[in-house]
């Protein structure tokens, strides 16, 4: 290929993956969202007489981080999840959004916006941010206390919600065809999503077992995208939005114990796309019109804030909670979605409400999301100020808890041991197993475990490590543990690492490398369970009651078996699913 003619168009994605590092460098800095830096570095380009959309590979680009963004949205919603939460997904998350639609929507009517228009904004603004949301719970370690668990439980909500919005909105032309265009749009769309629950139940969870097995890690990465962008390609000829089929491609893959580690894989192109694709959002603003109508956009900022949180703690208020939980939660969810950027940017909705609308609302939401952690703090001290001067307790009244403390890398027999000595306690577990047979024997024995590798730094993230307290290790290499023992030790200092070793030579090599070995060279795990509830400080009466069991079933066996042994009784470690 001639490079005379390949340089003129890479040069445009050259630039702007220089200014949306420097861009990610300064917002991190700042303690703001990447998102923000990269709609505001669009505004500055457009401004400056730049535009991104010239070059036609920045813009495939930016449109495959839309559907990477709505694809990482899919990836969130499971159906197992929404069993777990049913009441909450479609109890309170449709009655938050129900009353925040009505609040922002007769806002709208009252700034002169016509009915369709002013409800659909309302809609549109109801969403939360999944993103910046979910961040704040992982920074408080709340994953698994009542705020975390219900704000999550709503965003799923938002997400589904939002990708019908997306449907409904994508496919209206004019106010004279929204009902029959809307009702069709929505039929298809549910059809849709009868059809990936199927195909992930029948295609999808037998061919990732059968590249699980075939241990070839780049091929996961590869098969994502290809999912995505199928699905994507799937709902575009049958006349909906390509985000629909990346919604129903991430829900797919969602359905199955691969998702950590197709998250993990994806998240460096999923956050470089992104960048493509809020860069051209802000592109579309109009920085000196923006500048101009700032007392509007603050005011339009402040009106969104103060009817979410009204709606938010209404809804939670309605479900019999408590006033500290309720005020909690509205504030937390106040801030604006990244999913408005992607509806308020649809030309059919920039037709139907109008070009300075759309640009003033852009603008509203980012500053939104740009005060989410004030907000979240906000919220905490109003609810602790609430709690002491009622300090009974009700429900909703949010006390953080720890996610599941102990993650278990590999569930040999070692690690099933340890799996059953904490299910008997009970304490939650997290478990993470890479030998595909071993993880198949153990989701089909009923094990809460998911598919990677501990070695992978990158899963570390998704395993919510430095919220955990100990990991435990049931099959270590020690050259493999040398290597990365700095960076935990970096990453998550406070976790206590134990290593099951087969000898005392093996214990002194693992002690000098700053891990904790446990003795178990008859590998039934007996000893590293033992270990591991010590340390957990477990009560004494639960710890002679456990060695009781072991005890009996080596008696039973007429020999010194350890739990998870072929042949021995074992408990179903339900309490596991962190």
């Amino acid at each position: 290929m001639d490079p005379h003619l390949i340089l003129p168009a890479i040069a445009p994605v050259v630039a702007l993956l220089a200014l949306g590092i420097s861009t990610v460098v300064i917002t991190r800095r700042l303690g703001q969202s990447p998102i923000i830096g990269y709609l505001l570095l669009g505004a500055l380009l457009h401004a400056a007489g730049v535009d991104p959309g010239a070059s036609h590979i920045v813009e495939v680009l930016a449109e495959l981080g839309l559907v990477f963004l709505i694809f990482d949205t899919g990836l969130h919603f499971s159906l197992d999840h929404v069993r777990d939460q049913l009441s909450s997904i479609f109890g309170l998350g449709p009655m938050q959004m129900l009353i925040g639609t009505t609040l922002l929507g007769v806002g709208g009517l009252l700034l002169g916006l016509s009915l369709l228009p002013a409800f659909l904004i309302g809609a549109t603004l109801s969403l939360s941010s999944t993103a910046a949301v979910e961040r704040i719970i992982a920074d408080r370690n709340q994953q698994n206390c009542p705020v975390g668990l219900t704000a999550t439980a709503i965003l799923l909500y938002h997400d589904l919600a939002a990708i019908f919005i997306l449907v409904v909105a994508d496919t209206t032309n004019s106010k004279a065809e929204l009902l029959p265009e809307a009702m069709l749009a929505l039929a298809k769309a549910a059809t849709a999503f009868g059809v990936a629950v199927l195909l992930s139940r029948l295609i999808v969870l037998p061919a990732f077992g059968l590249l699980a097995r075939s241990r070839n890690e780049e091929v996961f990465p590869a098969t994502a995208l290809l999912v995505a962008l199928a699905a994507g390609w799937a709902t575009g000829m049958v006349g909906l939005p390509l985000s629909l089929g990346a919604f129903l491609g991430g829900m797919v893959i969602a359905e199955t114990p691969y998702r950590p580690l197709i998250r993990s894989e994806i998240r460096p192109f999923r956050g470089l796309l992104l960048g493509f694709f809020f860069v051209f959002v802000g592109a579309t603003l109009d920085v000196s019109m923006v500048l101009a109508a700032w007392p509007t956009v603050i005011g339009i900022t402040a009106a969104i804030i103060v009817l979410k949180v009204i709606a938010n703690a209404a809804a939670s208020f309605l479900f019999r909670w408590s006033m500290p939980g309720s005020a909690q939660l509205g504030f937390l969810l106040a801030q604006g979605s990244e999913v408005s950027f992607v509806i308020l940017s649809l030309p059919a909705v920039r037709t139907l409400v109008g070009e300075r609308p759309c640009a003033l609302l852009i603008a509203s939401v980012t500053l939104s999301l740009a005060a989410t952690p004030n907000l979240a703090e906000l919220g905490r001290s109003i609810a602790a100020r609430l709690r002491r001067r009622h300090p009974g307790r009700s429900a909703g009244d949010f006390e953080d808890a720890p996610v599941a403390p102990v993650v278990i890398a590999g569930m040999s027999r070692r690690g099933r041991a340890v799996a059953d000595a904490l299910a008997s306690i009970p304490i939650s577990y997290s478990a993470i197993e890479s030998d595909p047979q071993r993880f198949g024997d153990a989701i089909a024995d009923g094990y809460a475990v998911e598919f990677g590798d501990i070695a992978d730094a990158r899963l570390w993230q998704s395993f919510a490590m430095t919220g955990r307290q100990m990991l435990v290790l049931t099959e270590p290499t020690y050259e493999v543990s040398r290597e990365l023992t700095p960076l935990a030790q970096e990453f998550f200092p406070s976790v206590s690492r134990i290593v099951a070793v087969d000898s005392a030579a093996d214990a002194d090599r693992f002690t000098n490398i700053g891990l904790t070995p446990v003795t178990d060279a008859d590998k039934t795990g007996t000893a590293l369970a033992a270990e591991v509830l010590s340390r957990l400080l477990v009560d004494k009466a639960a710890l002679e009651g456990w060695h009781k069991k072991q005890m009996k079933r080596a008696a039973h066996l007429g020999r010194g078996a350890g739990p998870g042994e072929p042949g021995v009784p074992m408990q179903v470690p339900r309490a596991g699913n962190a």
